[in-house]
């Protein structure tokens, strides 16, 4: 695995209930528990009723562009992403919740 892929993957967790991660992956992991029903979870996650990790275990990295790194929930189940960005000494400066 890309070694920027795996550093965004670790802020993307680390962020879990911090001031960022409110508006980030917070927000993000709480809509979709909310909106996607039972059958989607289980097809994508194994579990109709998966847990917050289950959901961060499940993002895929969807498009890089510009060191900015986009991961999503596979299947195409939503149009939202967690963009990442990384600075010029690739270093994590940004997670963001987008549509």
């Amino acid at each position: 695995m890309d070694k920027k892929v795996e550093l965004a993957l670790e802020a993307i967790r680390a962020s879990h209930g911090t001031e960022s991660g409110e508006y980030g992956i917070d927000l993000f992991v709480s809509h979709h528990l909310d909106e996607l029903p039972a059958t989607v979870w289980l097809e994508i996650i194994g579990k109709e009723n998966p847990s917050f990790d289950d959901v961060l275990s499940a993002l895929i990295l969807t498009y890089v562009e510009d060191d900015v790194y986009d991961f999503t929930l596979p299947n195409d189940v939503t149009n939202y992403l967690i963009s990442v960005s990384f600075d010029e000494n690739g270093q994590v400066v940004d997670i963001v919740m987008e549509s």
